[in-house]
Formats: C-alpha cells, structure tokens, sequence
C-alpha cells in the first residue's frame, strides 16, 4: 500500500492518545515525540497525524457522544480503551466514508492488542450503539 496502513496509523494513535490523555501534552509535541522515536514504516503518516490532531481537538464532542453508552464516567474508563474509543466514535462521526464495519473491526482489533481480556467486549458493544445512533438514522 503506497500511502501506508490505516490500520498501523490507528495502532500509533492509541499510543499517542493514551500518552496525550495521561499527560495533557500538547498533541504536536506527542505527535513529533512519535515521529522521531517509532518506526513509521508501512503507516500512513497523513492518517496518524489526522486522528492525533482531531481527536484532541474534538474529544468533548466525542465524549458526549459515547457517554450515553457507557456504564461509568468517561474519565473512569480504562485510558487505553478511552483511546480507542474516541478514535471509533470519532470516525464514525466525523469520517462518514469508512464503513461502520471497519471502525468496530479496526477498534476491536486495537483492543485485543492493547487493552484488558475482555475489553473487547466492552468497545465493540459501545460502538456498536454509537454506530446505530450516527449512521442508522
């Protein structure tokens, strides 16, 4: 793939959204701290720097969308699993020509790499719901 795998772009920000997220730094300086110290070989670099820059930007928005389908408060969610579910819920709103089907299944991918046993479970049935309500209307 000439420009690089979405899906090792998606692998990269989850690392780069939980170090945001834990941290509160700036996401240009994560995103330069990623660059210089992580082989970025086969991602697609455009994609990475995309969801590093706009999930930030747009995290209360995609907090509010997701909290309705969560049985806790967003801040209470395992940081790893907030990632990826901020990278799902944001492409399910704000990128209307990936399939709904490839955000779960890149997000459940991500999961059973980077989070709890089960965990899952747990984004896959969130955004499941979060796809019904953005997609399905």
């Amino acid at each position: 793939m000439a420009d690089g795998s979405r899906h090792l772009a998606r692998k990269t920000a989850v690392q780069a959204l939980y170090q945001w997220d834990l941290t509160e730094q700036n996401p240009r300086e994560i995103e330069k701290h990623f660059i210089n110290d992580h082989d970025f070989s086969g991602v697609d670099m455009a994609y990475f720097r995309h969801l590093v820059k706009n999930v930030p930007l747009y995290h209360q928005e995609i907090d509010s969308r997701l909290a309705p389908h969560v049985d806790r408060d967003i801040a209470r969610v395992d940081p790893v699993e907030r990632a990826i579910l901020r990278i799902g819920a944001y492409e399910l709103e704000y990128e209307p020509t990936i399939p709904v089907s490839v955000v779960i299944d890149e997000a459940v991918e991500l999961s059973k790499m980077f989070s709890a046993e089960h965990g899952f479970k747990f984004v896959n049935g969130v955004l499941d719901k979060v796809a019904a309500e953005l997609r399905e209307a």
